[in-house]
């Protein structure tokens, strides 16, 4: 007989590799010397295996474990981590095994035993340790002395509990759980299938004898099974099978509190039999276990699927509200950063005075842009020191700079008579307006303001979302939102950084400290931060939801006192959108036009000097040779300036053509040439490229260029009188303005009086398209063409409406005014359609010859 056991560990890599002994191991074991069998062997297995075959499915892959009928088997928990198989399969390293083996924890059930037998309480021998990794255990095979302290195996299980009961082992992986033993009354089935332990077993009666049937065995009531069971730990519920399942063979389901108790059921109770006088019946019953995943209840799962109309809303509210509380102050921050420059270190001293001095250096001279406008600013002073005076009132309105593209509008306000105020917002409409879907509008308006994070892209994921969950629910959830809401969003935000940074400005030890916010506000007017909106109205024809949106957000920062806000638009009709904004409220308006003929040379002759007046003295010692004292062509400038006018962009650009090496009448040429190309493509031939969807027709523009050709104004009445605008005319007129071809200037009680060329650079565009005799002659031929379906149209509905008087049975003598008023109309429309022929070939007769 064995003296100790020998514990055997294998190793070939298993789906979930255990601790394991080869049968090759145990043959030898049994055969080989006292002394070596002394030696024991805790590993965890290896990633290699040098066997194959394993205990880990029973002695020669059975599932079961042989005993000799003098032996008994015992069965040890909490031996092994049972969470160790989370872990099983990856490559641990080998200090592990020695902390986690049982001789290392003190689990080791030969040592327990050993330990037991040298107090004299246990008449035993153990033979063999087969451990079960998975299950946290381990199985040891004894015999009994022939002392006969212990007669049969409850004896021995008594006996083994009682001393672990005064001597408790706890491993250090488990201190509040001791190590348990019992033993085992069934035969157990070891496995090596996938399976893990649970707290559930599933407990199936079978008969005892093979062959007998199903039916035959004896289901056991909730009382005899928690009788069976209860030994093994603690129950927290008893699931019978429903009394008219018809599931073969028949079931119960033991819920035990902590999973060591299931595995010492069910190791120690699978197979056992259920005699008669333990209600198996006459044949017996067979308790077979194994482990069951419990299904846990998911009623609040299941409770927020089957109510999607009041879960989703939820939802819709909490992620709002979490967004509000995380985003909204980030987002604040921000705006405030983008308005105040803190986080521009370009605006930070020390990197002006390096560049400064780097400049200096490389003698770089200031941007073209600036150069001659001293004398622009000098003509605008009265608006510059106007806009200035305005922003120290309290009124609460708005402050609208208009005119014409290439006015300097943006410089005056921002360059000069904002130039010292540091609080200052400018926002450009003109992307914003430009951009194509809302993501990129949303994108765009909060790139104006610093507002960031935006998830713009979030707006039509969200909004598919919303689609889906309203087909499914019938109910709007609020996920997706508008480009309106996003807009109020990124305006209400930035009004709360507004506020802010005027508060801020604010001391505790002003004499007016008592007073509230708002009282604060509107005491100091000059305390407030400046929002410029510029392009406001561009391409407004495209919709208003962007401007309206603005002009809303603007009326509330200037009746709330939160902000200055000043309008720059390029829109005559402005008043329009701004009054929807501010009903009762007059605005303050600057218009600027093109400067006189005096400043537009100056400014010329000041660009021209620039160059010459940054670059270092001649070594020489003499002077600078400036271009306005030594150019001997510079005298054209008075005849060139009358041509190109007052506005701005058209006298820079003169002044680079002049300093490119051109003569100021070459140049003025070369710019007349590409004003009138510019309107052939954008105002005559580019209406038809637009497919129709612009307002006014290649006709009807160049009955205007023809008009204005010959006189630089004409009335507006007078035009509106024309055959060629008889429909729609005050559209085509303001649509025409608004692509700035023309200028209308309103006269007596704001009406519009005068009609004139949109830049002053048209005007001898428009006399040099209409000497083109070949373009006059088409597009004229254009006009007559339909001028004569006008015409026959007219003739069509007389005739008409003349045969309809003749087919009277009677002819009342009250319709022959009528009818001589149509015969009438019907001839001069006949006149004018014969007139126009005559017109037609003459000018088919000149396409017809001339290139």
């Amino acid at each position: 007989m064995l003296s100790r056991p020998v514990w055997h560990t294998a190793g070939r890599r298993l789906p979930l590799p255990e601790l394991s002994r080869t049968t090759h191991s145990i043959l030898y074991a049994r055969n080989r010397p006292a002394s070596l069998l002394n030696q024991r062997l805790w590993t965890v297995p290896g990633r290699y295996a040098t066997t194959s075959t394993t205990l880990q499915a029973g002695e020669d892959q059975t599932g079961h474990i042989s005993a000799a009928p003098n032996e008994g088997l015992l069965f040890f928990n909490n031996v092994f981590p049972i969470q160790i198989r989370k872990i099983l399969g990856l490559p641990i390293p080998r200090l592990l095994d020695k902390i986690i083996s049982p001789t290392g924890s003190g689990t080791d059930p030969n040592v327990i035993l050993e330990r037991a037998r040298a107090k004299g309480s246990l008449p035993i021998n153990a033979t063999e340790v087969l451990p079960r990794m998975r299950e946290g255990g381990a199985f040891v095979k004894y015999t009994v002395d022939d002392s006969g302290a212990a007669s049969s195996d409850s004896d021995v299980e008594k006996l083994l509990q009682g001393y672990l009961n005064d001597n408790p082992v706890k491993p250090w992986w488990s201190p509040f759980r001791r190590v348990e033993v019992s033993v085992v009354k069934g035969r157990p089935w070891i496995e090596d299938l996938m399976r893990l332990p649970t707290p559930r077993l599933r407990v199936e009666f079978v008969p005892a004898e093979p062959g007998a049937g199903v039916s035959e065995a004896v289901e056991l009531s909730q009382e005899q099974l928690f009788e069976l069971f209860r030994p093994y730990g603690k129950l927290s519920d008893i699931v019978v099978q429903p009394p008219d399942s018809k599931v073969l063979p028949k079931f119960a389901y033991l819920d035990f509190a902590g999973l060591p108790n299931a595995t010492m059921a069910k190791n120690c109770m699978h197979g056992y039999v259920l005699t008669e006088a333990l209600g198996g019946g006459k044949k017996g019953t067979v308790v077979r276990l194994k482990y069951e995943a419990k299904i846990k209840p998911r009623w609040f799962k299941d409770w927020l699927f089957s109510h999607p109309r009041i879960v989703i809303p939820v939802l819709a509210a909490i992620v709002a509200t979490i967004t509000v509380a995380i985003f909204d102050p980030i987002r604040t921050f921000f705006v405030k950063a983008h308005i105040t420059r803190t986080l521009h270190f370009e605006d930070n001293k020390w990197y002006k005075w390096i560049k400064g001095y780097a400049t200096d250096i490389f003698h770089r001279r200031k941007q073209e842009d600036d150069d001659g406008m001293e004398a622009i600013w000098d003509d605008r002073k009265g608006n510059i020191e106007q806009i200035q005076t305005w922003l120290m009132e309290t009124a609460d309105t708005f402050i609208i700079v208009q005119g014409p593209r290439g006015t300097g509008k943006r410089e005056l306000v921002v360059d000069q008579a904002l130039q010292d105020v540091k609080l200052k917002a400018v926002i450009d409409c003109k992307p914003i307006q430009e951009a194509r879907g809302d993501s990129a509008t949303i994108s765009a308006a909060a790139m104006a303001v610093g507002y960031k994070p935006v998830f713009s892209w979030m707006n039509s994921i969200s909004g598919m979302i919303d689609m889906a969950a309203q087909g499914a629910t019938g109910v709007k959830t609020g996920f997706s939102e508008t480009l309106e809401s996003q807009l109020n969003k990124i305006w209400n935000t930035t009004t709360t950084a507004l506020r802010q940074i005027a508060l801020d400005s604010r001391d505790k030890d002003d004499k007016d400290a008592n007073l509230g916010d708002d009282e604060w506000l509107e005491a100091h007017p000059e305390r407030r931060p400046v929002v410029i909106i510029d392009n406001f109205l561009h391409k407004s024809q495209e919709g208003g939801i962007v401007y309206d949106k603005i002009a809303d957000w603007a009326a509330r920062l200037t009746t709330t006192n939160v902000a200055h806000v000043i309008f720059l638009t390029n829109d005559v009709s402005f008043s329009k959108s701004l009054s929807k904004a501010l009903p009762d409220r007059v605005f303050r308006q600057i218009s600027l036009s093109d400067c006189s003929p005096d400043v537009a040379k100056r400014f010329v002759v000041k660009h021209l000097d620039a160059d010459v007046e940054d670059e270092p003295a001649p070594k020489d010692g003499s002077e600078k040779k400036l271009p306005s004292r030594h150019r001997t062509d510079l005298g054209e400038l008075d005849t060139c300036i009358d041509y190109l006018g007052g506005r701005l962009t058209d006298l820079e650009f003169l002044a680079r053509r002049i300093k490119s090496g051109e003569t100021p009448t070459k140049a003025v040429h070369e710019m007349i040439d590409q004003s009138a190309s510019e309107i052939l493509k954008m105002y005559i031939f580019g209406a038809e490229d637009e497919g129709g969807n612009r307002n006014w027709n290649a006709e009807q523009a160049w009955f205007l260029i023809k008009k204005l050709a010959k006189v630089e104004s004409i009335r507006y009445n007078e035009v509106m009188l024309d055959d060629t605008l008889k429909s729609g005319g005050d559209n085509v007129l303001r649509a025409l303005e608004q692509a700035e071809l023309i200028t209308i200037v309103s006269g007596a009680n704001g009406r519009p009086s005068t009609i004139k060329p949109g830049k002053p650079v048209y005007y001898p565009a428009f006399k040099r398209l209409t000497e083109d005799n070949v373009l006059r002659s088409r597009l004229d031929l254009a006009i007559l063409t339909n001028l004569t379906k006008i015409e026959s149209a007219t003739i069509d509905k007389c005739e008409n409406e003349l045969l309809l008087l003749s087919q009277l049975r009677s002819q009342p003598a009250q319709t022959m005014g009528r009818v001589q008023y149509l015969l009438d109309k019907m001839m001069v429309s006949q006149q004018k359609v014969e007139k126009y022929e005559g017109e037609m070939k003459g000018l088919k007769k000149v396409l017809g010859t001339e290139y």
